[in-house]
Order: C-alpha cells, then sequence, then structure tokens
C-alpha cells in the first residue's frame, strides 16, 4: 500500500513515474537552450528600447520543469523534494536576474548574463542527469563508494 494513495489520488502517476526522471532531464536541457535563446533576445531588446520581455519558450520550460518536479515529488518524495527545491531556487534566481536585465535596459548598461540562473539551472541539469543516468555508472558506483 502507497502511503500517498487516499492523499493524492493520482493512479496514474505510478504508470508514468518512472519515466518522470527522463522527462525532467530533456526538459532541463531545454531549460537550459531556451535560458541561452533569452538571453540573446534579451540583449537585442536592451539595445532597441529601455525594458525587457519575458522569453515565452523559456517561461514555458521553466513552468514545465516545476509541474514535473512536483509530480516527481509525489512519486519518489525524498528526490522529488530536492528536485523541486533546486527548481523553485532556479525559478526565483531567473525572476530576480529577469529584473536586473530591466534595469540594465533602462540605464543603457551592457546586459550581463544570469549568472545566478545558470548557476541554479546547471544544479537542476546535474541532479536531474545523476538520477535518470545513474545506470550508466551503478557499477562503477557500487564498487568504488558502497565497498
Amino acid at each position: 500500500m502507497d502511503p500517498l494513495q487516499f492523499l493524492v489520488p493520482f493512479g496514474w502517476l505510478s504508470a508514468v513515474g518512472p519515466a518522470l526522471p527522463y522527462a525532467i532531464l530533456v526538459m532541463a536541457l531545454a531549460n537550459m537552450a531556451t535560458r541561452h535563446l533569452a538571453h540573446g533576445r534579451h540583449v537585442e531588446q536592451a539595445e532597441e528600447g529601455d525594458a525587457v520581455e519575458q522569453y515565452g519558450p523559456h517561461v514555458f520550460t521553466n513552468f514545465g520543469l516545476a509541474l514535473l518536479s512536483f509530480l516527481f515529488a509525489v512519486h519518489a518524495p525524498t528526490s522529488g523534494t530536492i528536485l523541486t527545491f533546486l527548481v523553485v531556487t532556479m525559478i526565483i534566481a531567473d525572476l530576480f536576474e529577469f529584473e536586473a536585465r530591466n534595469v540594465e535596459a533602462r540605464n543603457d548598461m551592457t546586459v550581463e548574463a544570469p549568472k545566478s540562473a545558470i548557476v541554479t539551472s546547471g544544479l537542476v541539469l546535474l541532479y536531474a542527469s545523476y538520477y535518470s543516468l545513474f545506470f550508466l555508472v551503478e557499477g562503477f558506483w557500487n564498487q568504488a563508494i558502497v565497498a
């Protein structure tokens, strides 16, 4: 009996649960790509005007990562909570970095890269790849770490 079956009646989640780490990994990679594209667009917008706008695909990948990490927290509570914490931290960093880009655009400053958001998205990517691709290093891990 699953301890969460009465609290959260997601029977379908047990069917898609094993695929969630791979979906999160793909979404984290897409988030890194859209982050790069969003920065290029913000640089162009800052050169043309006094404000920058949110990049739609990047907002979608942020929302998708948050949704997938919340679902993963229901499927695998410990690992999902760690991932959710990292994703929420990344989204908060994105919000602050976006406001910093607006300030730079208004004051005719050079638009810098969103360093803190890049670091946190790198941590999300690192943890997602560790969890979903662990089978690649499992033999070495068991010999070196467990033994």
